[in-house]
């Protein structure tokens, strides 16, 4: 398989790396010197771009690479107000599109849980629930995509809570907590409290790899497809 890889950071070189030792060819890289770069051969020639650049950057890149009959994976967090306008524009340019907050598969499981764990906490209204999550100091975004998600999840499933903050408080409010601390990859906390005891389930990355991998994985099942995918589609959750 093709790749191009926009964004060429920590993730995109992790990303290059093992799509290389799964035997594909990267054909084309652009990260924000090279811009230009979206108008060449090498990149229309890609059957699938993985995007991980910033929340100012991803819109106009997912748009660039429609444009050019490429299908894009993506892992930028921080931008998804404009999801309803990216998957139009997709559906327009008859283009594929696969986003997800986190690629790692153990976070995948990890959403699933926070879901089963959140419909359970229905009868238990003596617990209150939070999110902390913690990133490196060089994430631009807070709180993470992951921790929105996670959070999602919780509204979808605890009828008692309607809104994430990260700034205000009250018993239909869940709170997001999120720390900046050194070179961090990862970790995402989610606990019910009451007045005798805590129940936590958590997250914790060890490195990058686990979410360049599940990237990887997600540009391979998304060769030859048209539309709009999630992790909840390739991995079918549904079926388990």
């Amino acid at each position: 398989m093709k790749i191009a890889i926009i964004g060429y950071g920590k993730m995109g070189k992790t990303i290059e790396r093992i799509a290389k030792e799964r035997g594909h060819e990267i054909v084309s890289v652009i990260d924000s010197e090279n811009l230009n770069d979206f108008d060449s051969p090498a990149f229309a020639s890609a059957d699938v771009a993985i995007e991980f650049s910033t929340p100012a950057t991803a819109c106009d890149n997912y748009v660039k690479a429609f444009s050019k009959g490429v299908a894009v994976v993506s892992g930028t967090t921080g931008w998804i107000d404009r999801m309803e306008e990216i998957k139009a524009v997709c559906n327009e340019k008859n283009g594929a599109f696969f986003y997800s907050s986190n690629f790692s598969i153990g976070v995948n499981l990890f959403f699933e849980l926070n879901k089963h764990l959140a419909k359970l906490m229905n009868k238990f209204s003596q617990y209150d629930v939070s999110i902390n999550e913690i990133h490196h100091i060089h994430k631009l975004d807070h709180p993470s995509g992951t921790a929105i998600t996670l959070a999602n999840g919780i509204l979808d499933n605890l009828d008692r809570k309607n809104a994430w903050t990260e700034t205000e408080d009250g018993d239909d409010k869940l709170k997001i907590y999120h720390q900046r601390i050194g070179e961090v990859p990862g970790t995402h906390t989610v606990c019910y409290k009451s007045a005798v005891d805590s129940i936590k389930i958590e997250h914790e990355a060890f490195s990058r790899e686990g979410f360049a991998l599940g990237a990887v994985i997600a540009a391979e099942w998304m060769c030859g497809k048209k539309g709009c995918y999630s992790m909840e589609d390739m991995l079918n959750f549904k079926d388990l």
